[in-house]
């Protein structure tokens, strides 16, 4: 039993669910990707408590967080930071950006020039940053969480398809239901958060997130949803590698916080619905709206055989 990991993200689910009402499903889901190391982007319009969730995320683990604006004239050492001659040392100096932190919030991600977008795909990947030939190593608990507007085009530059990949999930939490407002009118919601958790409970959660076990049948049934958006013919880019391995890792979390120490089709089905339709490039021209991928990964999982094998 992964006793650590499901205490931490017990406390952290309980901590924002506190501060953002009626997204139980939302926050499970951000709890897993930032325990197992990825990066969450949020699609979804204005004034649904995206910034409020990653602000409250980084309260709730204590760690150092910053935010960047993201907009047009942004440069990409506004992001990683550059260095400058200091007069008086007379040599060049680093100034750090605001990637060198626990937790970044990249607002309106969308709104960055695809320059400055480039510029977080070293840091998301392999958590450095190079500046002339020198590499700067980020901290181990290093989460990026992005939000984007998906009605507003005008000023924005659609993320392209490398970057997306590196964004183990992407939620669209929506809005609260009626009832959850009527509590958000009447101030039920926690303004605050306090700190449950440090960097070294979410570390020790990772270490044991390696550890839960994955079965043959889980590993075919994961290998034959990759084979499925490949194959598929509404879709003309299918999961990568690297989000087969996010699938897998995001259904391990899931799993533990769960409170098993095995993943099962149901832990890769809620897995899939997050890690997938974001990678996913359709044939239906040049729109490619959230909901029709998320569409066509219904359709996927329901074509796949699901095992029945004891996991």
């Amino acid at each position: 039993m992964q006793t650590k990991l499901k205490e931490t993200a017990a406390r952290l689910q309980k901590n924002l669910n506190a501060a953002i009402l009626g997204k139980e499903d939302a926050i499970e889901l951000v709890a897993a990707a930032f325990l197992c190391g990825g990066h969450v982007l949020l699609d979804d319009v204005p004034g649904t408590g995206k910034t409020t969730l990653a602000r409250s995320l980084a309260a709730s683990v204590g760690e150092e967080s910053s935010r960047i604006q993201f907009t047009p004239d942004l440069l990409p050492s506004d992001v990683t930071g550059l260095r400058w001659y200091n007069q008086k040392t007379q040599d060049f100096s680093f100034r750090r950006g605001p990637v060198f932190t626990g937790i970044l919030l990249a607002d309106e991600i969308n709104r960055g020039t695809p320059r400055v977008q480039s510029a977080l795909l070293e840091c998301m990947a392999e958590r450095q940053v190079t500046i002339d030939g020198e590499s700067y190593p980020l901290r181990d608990t290093f989460f990026v969480i992005a939000t984007q507007n998906p009605v507003e085009t005008a000023g924005t530059y659609p993320l392209p398809e490398a970057q997306l990949d590196r964004f183990l999930i992407c939620l669209r939490p929506g809005r609260p239901s009626k009832a959850d407002e009527r509590r958000i009118l009447y101030g039920e919601h926690r303004h605050s958060t306090e700190q449950v958790c440090d960097g070294q409970d979410v570390l020790a959660a990772r270490e044991e997130i390696g550890q839960i076990r994955v079965s043959e049948p889980i590993v075919s049934y994961l290998l034959s949803i990759a084979e499925a958006t490949r194959q598929d013919n509404g879709i003309q880019l299918g999961l990568s590698t690297r989000g087969l391995l996010g699938l897998q890792q995001c259904a391990r979390a899931l799993a533990g916080i769960r409170g098993r120490d095995f993943v099962i089709p149901e832990d890769v089905q809620t897995a899939a619905a997050a890690v997938i339709p974001h990678r996913l490039l359709l044939r239906s021209g040049a729109l490619q709206p959230l909901e029709a991928r998320r569409e066509a990964v219904q359709r996927i999982l329901g074509s796949v055989p699901v095992p029945t094998e004891q996991c």
